[in-house]
């Protein structure tokens, strides 16, 4: 059974794979494609607030010929604290495969243990495979390359900036992260990621990691579930802001990623985000794209 829990569950080919057959999927998507999830229900679960994922993966399913149901934890029983194993079992006798969009890593993995299907993880605390799916799918398209590429993150050292080290580890790349004091990512993913060979810093100076850089990207200063601390994590990121001065630091050709939702005048300018080195729209859109290709690699109809 494949769960797609974090990116290294692929492995570095199956990452490149996945990536090939996302560009496929957006090749195919105008013409009379294969419909692989016929009479296939696939449970889309949301325990936290979603735009995109939602989107992306509805689509996907209904344009692979599945049937999307999506189930959010508010108007469920996970809302009035089901336990995560019960929940799963029931998916699990009804559905061919589940995504799950929570908090704690701790929930993704009982829903991997409780179900017997396949479980992907449409965002945790902890990480946003996805998501990276669908930046590296838009890097690659706009750059033609991935791994010559110098990479900066830039802000809180969150599920995005965890997911961003693992596939540097994977595929080698060069990364720095600026992260304020107090904010930095997973020490465990770093450490992993160096054992693997990527050349990541972590530095305390957005200038430090955009200088010279390929791509930028960044995030929200405060994530869902952080909102107590906003006004605390805006004094901390102050400075941080991705602007037009910091983006005058990197290479001529960079590129500027986001996973939205975006506070312009925060972690990044209005002028940067409309502006001509944005990919912020085409990141979004691969997000249909690279959601088809995880869906098909967890059911196995990718071969």
């Amino acid at each position: 059974m494949r769960h797609f829990s974090e990116l290294s569950d692929l492995g570095p080919a199956g990452l490149v794979a996945m990536l090939d057959a996302s560009d496929k999927h957006l090749r195919d998507r105008s013409s009379n494609c294969a419909r692989p999830l016929a009479r296939k229900n696939i449970a889309l679960v949301f325990e936290k607030a979603s735009t995109r994922t939602r989107l992306s993966l509805e689509v996907a399913v209904a344009e692979l010929g599945g049937h999307p149901i999506v189930i959010a934890g508010a108007t469920s029983q996970l809302g009035r604290g089901e336990p995560i194993a019960d929940t799963a079992r029931v998916l699990g006798r009804m559905v061919n495969a589940i995504t799950f969009r929570t908090s704690g890593h701790d929930r993704l993995l009982q829903m991997m243990q409780f179900a017997g299907v396949p479980v992907l993880n449409a965002l945790t605390d902890d990480s946003h495979p996805m998501q990276l799916l669908a930046d590296l799918m838009t890097v690659r398209r706009v750059s033609g390359d991935l791994s010559r590429l110098r990479y900066a993150w830039i802000g809180d050292g969150n599920n995005m900036a965890n997911s961003w080290i693992e596939a540097a580890g994977l595929l080698g790349l060069e990364l720095r992260l600026a992260c304020p004091e107090g904010y930095d990512p997973s020490p465990r993913e770093l450490a992993r990621a160096r054992e693997r060979g990527a050349r990541i810093e972590v530095v305390r100076r957005p200038e430090a990691a955009a200088e010279g850089a390929d791509v930028i990207s960044t995030d929200v200063f405060s994530s869902m579930g952080q909102e107590a601390e906003a006004e605390a994590r805006r004094r901390a990121f102050l400075g941080f802001c991705v602007d037009e001065e910091l983006v005058a630091r990197a290479n001529p050709t960079v590129i500027v990623l986001h996973c939205l939702p975006a506070h312009r005048g925060e972690e990044i300018s209005a002028a940067v985000l409309e502006g001509p080195r944005s990919v912020v729209w085409e990141q979004a859109e691969a997000r249909l794209h690279t959601a088809k290709a995880a869906l098909c690699w967890a059911l196995g109809v990718d071969d």
